[in-house]
């Protein structure tokens, strides 16, 4: 994770934002420098080093809402929770500044298409389409508002 010395975003602000546009830019400078790396090994290290600068901003990022919230305890979950780095590095922070970190077990950390599924098969189910003009957006209004279709059970 260390053969290319690529930036940590936003790593000096203390803000919680996030911006991966000059990591981008460090990658894509890399490769016109060296050019694409042809055997696997050097794409390993390309790929890890990226994960590496990602990982940890995440980490930096998580820990930092809990010091400036006040915040005791932080949760990893999901699929993202899988990452042996992110869990690592957020494992290191988290006990560093005194907050309590939860990880669930491997078994138990996985993505959300499951979810994500389920709540087309509902909107689909409620008759409703869309053409290829839908823009995406990152929460549905209807969620919000508790809109969706009752789950239906079958006699």
């Amino acid at each position: 994770p260390r053969a290319i010395e690529l930036p940590i975003p936003m790593a000096s602000r203390r803000t919680l934002d996030f911006s991966f546009s000059g990591l981008k830019t460090a990658v894509a400078r890399h490769v016109e420098a060296h050019g694409v790396p042809e055997d696997e090994a050097g794409m390993a290290d390309l790929c890890a080093s990226f994960q590496r600068s990602v990982t940890r901003v995440l980490a930096r990022k998580a820990v930092h809402a809990c010091v400036q919230r006040g915040i005791p305890r932080l949760v990893l979950g999901g699929g993202v929770a899988a990452n042996r780095g992110l869990r690592e590095t957020t494992r290191r922070l988290a006990a560093k500044h005194d907050v309590a970190l939860f990880v669930p077990p491997l078994a138990s950390c996985t993505d959300n298409a499951a979810m994500i599924a389920y709540a087309g098969a509902l909107r689909l189910a409620a008759g409703e389409r869309d053409d290829l003009t839908l823009s995406a957006y990152s929460r549905s209004p209807d969620v919000r508002r508790g809109k969706f279709p009752k789950r239906r059970t079958r006699p």
